[in-house]
């Protein structure tokens, strides 16, 4: 429902890739400040990053724990922003099935517990694969996960540039546009798993990353073409029988994200913009404050003034946070999701 409403309404969700409690914050606040969903996620490796890099990692146990570990503080925190939020990892290769397995296993626990799962939803990325195999791991997975509540977003294509390890700069080109064929194909095999939900980030040209205009060109028509082919071939009377999501958000135009969400794009990926916001806010923090962050003892206002308050890390973390939520405030106008919580 929560997908059909997005849909309908032309307003999807921003996603952004998390690594700390403090990015956590700064999603939940801007949902709060913004009237907005948010959808918060883990990358393999920021999963890691929050368990800890010397944590053992022996088949991906580091990943995995970090990544429950940060859902698990999305459980408790988000009540109190009184706002809807949509925990999901992020892209996973075929090498990286075992931290998969490992999620799903987390969602299972909690769901006999719960009787819900500890996340929303969960991302395969095969897209390296061949289509059949692509979409067969896909139809397996999605028919453990439907028992337990869990919607299944797969990618179709390869979205360009390097995120997370994944580097993709030099792909072939013909890879970053995908066929309607090939959405057809995904469509028909998902849709045939009894209480399967499931999304599709079909590449249409996106590239992770932000990069000079001109460099990146987007082609969101393969989107509408890919509807009106499934609508066409399956007599349809929905116009948008496909959800869609949109990776490489950051650095895109309005135009083409308000393309892309004609579309019926119910999410969009944002991760290069927010990591520089965060950045900016501590480089705008230490600018400010220079000459109270070159020693313990000692700043303009005296030789044996302290300068604990300067360099205490909540304050520059602090205002990381509040550029970030900036940040996230001019995506959720972009995508038409502010004010409509």
């Amino acid at each position: 429902a929560p997908l059909q409403h997005e849909k309908k309404k032309k307003s999807p969700t921003p996603a952004v890739n998390t690594v700390s409690s403090s990015a956590i914050n700064a999603c939940l606040e801007a949902a709060k400040k913004f009237r907005s969903p948010i959808m918060v996620q883990f990358s393999r490796g920021g999963g890691q990053f929050i368990a800890g890099k010397e944590a053992d990692n022996t088949n991906d146990a580091a990943c995995i724990a970090g990544c429950v570990a940060g859902a698990l503080m999305v459980h408790q925190t988000a009540k109190l922003y009184g706002v809807p939020v949509v925990l999901h990892t992020d892209h996973c290769q075929k090498s990286w099935l075992p931290w998969f397995d490992g999620l799903l296993e987390a969602n299972e626990k909690h769901y006999a517990i719960h009787g819900e799962p500890l996340f929303s939803s969960h991302m395969l990325d095969l897209s390296e694969e061949p289509l059949e195999e692509n979409i067969a791991i896909c139809k397996k997975y999605l028919e453990r996960m439907a028992k337990v509540d869990l919607l299944l977003e797969m990618e179709l294509g390869v979205t360009g540039g390097e995120e997370d390890g994944v580097d993709n700069t030099d792909v072939d080109n013909s890879l970053l546009y995908t066929q309607p064929e090939e959405v057809y194909e995904v469509y028909k095999a998902l849709s045939s798993v009894e209480g399967g939900m499931f999304t599709i980030a079909a590449a249409f040209g996106n590239v992770h990353g932000v990069y000079a205009p001109g460099n990146v060109k987007l082609t969101p028509e393969i989107l509408h073409n890919s509807q009106a082919y499934i609508k066409e071939q399956e007599g349809l009377d929905d116009d948008k029988p496909v959800f869609f999501v949109f990776h490489g958000g950051s650095g895109s135009s309005r135009e083409d994200i308000r393309y892309a969400i004609e579309a019926g794009t119910i999410k969009m990926n944002i991760d290069t913009d927010t990591q520089w916001s965060y950045w900016d806010g501590i480089r705008a923090y230490e600018a400010e404050f220079h000459d109270y962050l070159q020693g313990q003892i000692g700043n303009p206002e005296g030789e044996t003034k302290p300068n604990k308050k300067y360099y205490d890390p909540r304050m520059p973390m602090r205002r990381a946070e509040e550029f970030t939520v900036k940040r996230l405030g001019e995506a959720m106008e972009d995508l038409n999701s502010a004010g409509k919580v």
